[in-house]
């Protein structure tokens, strides 16, 4: 019985260890130059993460199909250990190099590298592949609050290629995308996610008028499981809620990091698009103040920012 929780206590002591050998080198730099590294977390929570990535391994040296592939590169890329999913998303291409779901996932670990015309290579060639349009449910590897999978393949190549264009300024090409988007949202949720999106491309190409009409496809009576922020979001730009209600994220919000990324990001646009950009500029820093540096409003609240340094 000694021998036995001698084994627990130097298997933990190891755990620990490595964790922190791993947080003492960046996963990745920000276009700010900002050298982020992997978050801490509660023990539990840790525990899980890193209990999720032994079962995906184990999986993946067993057997290395196309799914184990996508499952070790995933359950990495939940550990913000990008660049390492990015590794193995790739020896999976070399081996199913006609996986539109390989693409796909590496697509979305590149644009949280910053790197987002490997994205956009990556995500065409994953539409490309997918070109009969094959929309069936994508499983979740961290269960919604109704643990039911909500989006889809050929939605989450398209939401995740829009992103990327719209993050590399070509706002047009993201608009053409977040278009076709639309016609995979099957509730609520994906809706108002490519929708909100949808209307900032808009009012970054000054198309006015159109972003106000996609915004009548937003309504009161819609029920969202995930994109609440997406939500609130587009309820701001029909002037149901105020910038400053976005903003005030409260501490009990559990994912108050998260919430304070996507919404102050749209905030910030808000008022960017409408000539404040002193204030969009003071929105912008409190996102990248924060500490979830993978969320999408996060990256996009940087690259507004690097763009007035050049």
């Amino acid at each position: 019985m000694k021998a036995f929780y001698t084994f627990i206590i130097i298997t933990v002591v190891f755990s620990c260890s490595k964790v922190t050998d791993r947080r003492e080198k960046p996963v990745v730099i920000s276009l700010l130059g900002k050298a982020f590294y992997e978050p801490e977390r509660t023990i539990e929570v840790q525990a899980k993460l890193d209990s999720n990535l032994a079962i995906a391994r184990t999986n993946w040296i067993a057997e290395p199909s196309e799914n184990n592939y996508i499952w070790y590169g995933r359950r990495l890329g939940y550990l913000s250990r990008f660049q390492e999913a990015v590794d193995i998303f790739t020896q999976g291409i070399v081996k199913y190099p006609n996986s539109a779901k390989l693409y796909r996932h590496r697509g979305h670990r590149y644009i949280s590298l910053r790197q987002f015309d490997k994205a956009i290579e990556d995500l065409n060639k994953s539409h490309k592949l997918n070109a009969d349009n094959v929309n069936e449910i994508e499983p979740d590897g961290v269960p919604n609050k109704i643990n039911m999978p909500l989006s889809t393949t050929e939605f989450n190549i398209r939401y995740h290629l829009g992103l990327a264009y719209y993050l590399t300024g070509d706002f047009a090409s993201a608009t053409r995308v977040y278009l076709k988007c639309l016609k995979t949202c099957d509730n609520d949720d994906l809706a108002v996610a490519t929708i909100d999106w949808l209307y900032m491309s808009y009012r970054k190409q000054h198309r006015d008028i159109e972003a106000k009409f996609i915004l009548d496809n937003i309504r009161d009576s819609m029920q969202v499981v995930e994109n609440e922020s997406y939500l609130r979001r587009c309820r701001m730009y029909q002037g149901k809620i105020t910038p400053d209600e976005l903003l005030n994220v409260g501490a009990d919000d559990p994912d108050a990091d998260l919430t304070l990324a996507t919404q102050g990001y749209g905030v910030g646009n808000w008022y960017l698009c409408n000539g404040d950009s002193a204030k969009a500029k003071e929105v912008f820093e409190k996102v990248v103040a924060g500490k979830y540096f993978s969320a999408f409003g996060f990256i996009a609240a940087e690259v507004e920012l690097a763009r007035w340094k050049k």
